[in-house]
């Protein structure tokens, strides 16, 4: 995986990652240094950005601009503090620079953040200087010249390398690529921590030193002395000394969730108040702390996996909560094994992460959900780095073999299909971005221009005012999905059923649209391609209706004993 927490090169108090590796897939190494470069650029002109705009909006100076913008961040993982450390490094030619009117664009360029490499195309945000571009960056050079900052960023240098930084940056790198939890004293892949792959990933562990306790794994002598597998259903009933367990859960089927998907699955999302200087507040910043260790995911507010409240106030509920709605034994069984830039491709990369046991555990149902990278990239040229129906088919069959080997009999496996990215351009490009609202000088056309132009988008071929290419990806996406459809339909397994659901973002559309709503309103603001938290839960609710009317026997039976467990043991411990 690329590098998430170098896009903020000029100031890591956001650590955003890179859009890139958000949503699309591994690159090469020999294309590695273009396209860190290229979200050095995008993290500086995002943070100018904001910067001016603080300054704008409160009619400060860019000296107060900078310093009001650190005194809004916590102090958890040394953000406060890294801030002011780098407004003390780079603060006083940022100050220069956008005191004489130089927008975001020429300031990066000029500190050399952004970079145009020879022969190859100029990469702006903004709309260019009504001067010409060489005259202005010459301008620009001249007045920051005897700045010692220019001899740092020349250099090469990872920021990473930094004394204050280096610390933080192991902990990001740490939680982006272990895919199973940072703190786990028993080494049974579950955890009572909730980020960096803990309990907001999968089922909260219940006792941290015992490797044999973990959710989802069938009742040890029902669970008479402790609760082995963290449903929060143990003990014996002295009415009758029959084990609880064994009086609510036993044939009631009991069953667990498992994701493997890409960043949609994990929820990536960044919050527009974190860019949107009008908004900023001392409380803007709150959730940065966890969304950073959670590497900008929010899994435990997916529409697999989410086990929160709905933060949208909408009435649809994730998959894994309408699973234990309708048996309470299923409590805390959930994985939610996606990565950011996950594909078919790379899955085997991380797979072993998935914790089942063939003989100790209950059957699963997995959602295979890789809904994007296989079709998405960076790159210039994107066709021909897109994945083949030939080599998907054989990528996908890997995993299924994988799957079989791992998972109890009686689980099933679900595909979900490619969706039909040509949404995004259709809704989105002549709308303003979060940065552009202020002034009206962002477009989302721009921000993907600037994306593609740096080969970090999420999605070339969706992002793309090329109405040909984009075409092409829906083509590609659909040949993908046509694989999946084949194979749910001939190939059999012995430890799980096959099934097959269509990725029908037209159906959310439409129905979001008779709730009163606009179809840009379900893609995260700040990116401009993810599915939002709203978009995730309907796309959940509908899945489960067509399983439900389809194939009943995939969610089990719904449990009479519902009400009796929660009068016994409450919220079975909560999540």
């Amino acid at each position: 995986m690329q590098s998430p927490w170098k896009i903020f090169m000029v100031a890591p108090l956001f650590f955003l990652p890179p859009l890139q590796s958000s949503a699309s897939p591994l690159y090469e190494d020999r294309s590695r240094l273009i396209h860190s470069n290229g979200h050095t650029c995008v993290g500086c002109v995002l943070v100018v950005s904001v910067i001016e705009q603080l300054a704008q909006v409160h009619n400060s100076t860019v000296q107060s601009a900078m310093e009001r913008l650190c005194s809004y961040l916590p102090e958890k993982l040394f953000l406060k503090t890294t801030c002011y450390l780098i407004v003390d490094k780079f603060g006083s030619d940022i100050v220069k620079l956008l005191s004489a009117d130089m927008n975001a664009d020429v300031v990066c360029h000029t500190l050399e953040f952004c970079k145009q490499s020879l022969g190859q195309p100029l990469c702006h945000l903004y709309p260019l200087p009504k001067e010409a571009w060489e005259f202005t960056l010459e301008k620009a050079r001249q007045m920051v010249k005897k700045s010692l900052i220019l001899k740092y960023s020349r250099s090469g240098s990872d920021i990473c390398s930094l004394p204050f930084l280096a610390k933080i940056c192991q902990k990001i790198k740490l939680a982006i690529e272990q895919s199973v939890p940072f703190k786990d004293v028993d080494s049974d892949k579950f955890s009572i921590f909730p980020t960096l792959r803990g309990y907001h990933w999968r089922g909260r562990d219940c006792n941290d030193s015992d490797e044999s306790v973990y959710p989802g794994r069938r009742p040890n002598n029902w669970d008479v002395h402790q609760d082995s597998n963290c449903n929060g259903i143990w003990g014996v009933d002295p009415k009758d000394g029959v084990p609880y367990e064994k009086k609510f859960c036993e044939g009631s089927q009991p069953r667990g969730i498992i994701l493997l998907g890409d960043s949609a699955g994990a929820h990536f999302h960044i919050s527009p108040e974190w860019i949107t200087a009008s908004q900023m507040s001392l409380n803007s910043f709150i959730s940065l702390p966890t969304a950073l260790t959670d590497e900008l995911d929010w899994p435990q507010l997916s529409g697999a996996t989410g086990f929160l409240d709905s933060t949208v106030g909408i009435k649809e509920k994730s998959i894994y909560l309408r699973l234990w709605k309708r048996n309470h034994c299923n409590h805390r069984d959930y994985q939610n094994i996606s990565r950011n830039g996950a594909s078919s491709r790379n899955l085997k990369t991380f797979i072993e992460s998935l914790s089942r046991h063939k003989m100790l555990d209950h059957p699963a149902i997995v959602i295979f959900a890789m809904i994007g990278n296989d079709v998405c990239n960076g790159k210039r040229d994107t066709v021909p780095a897109m994945t083949t129906p030939e080599k998907f088919y054989s990528n996908v069959m890997q995993t299924l073999k994988y799957l079989n080997s791992h998972l109890p009999n009686g689980s099933h496996v679900i595909f979900y299909g490619l969706p039909d990215g040509t949404f995004l351009w259709d809704n989105l490009h002549n709308r303003y971005h979060p940065l552009g609202q202020l002034n009206k000088d962002v477009t989302y056309a721009q921000l993907y221009s600037f994306l593609n132009c740096l080969q970090v988008s999420p999605c070339h071929g969706w992002m793309s005012s090329n109405k040909t290419l984009r075409t092409l990806t829906s083509e590609r996406a659909e040949q993908l999905s046509n694989t999946l459809k084949k194979i749910a339909a001939k190939e059999k397994f012995t430890n799980f059923n096959l099934f097959y659901v269509e990725f029908a973002f037209h159906e959310i559309i439409q129905e979001w649209q008779k709730r009163g709503g606009q179809p840009w309103q379900l893609i995260e603001p700040v990116d401009g391609f993810h599915p939002n938290e709203v978009a995730l839960l309907m796309l959940a609710d509908r899945l489960w209706e067509k399983v439900q009317l389809q194939w009943p026997q995939v969610l089990g039976k719904e449990n009479p004993f519902n009400l009796q467990i929660k009068e016994v043991f409450g919220d079975q411990g909560g999540h």
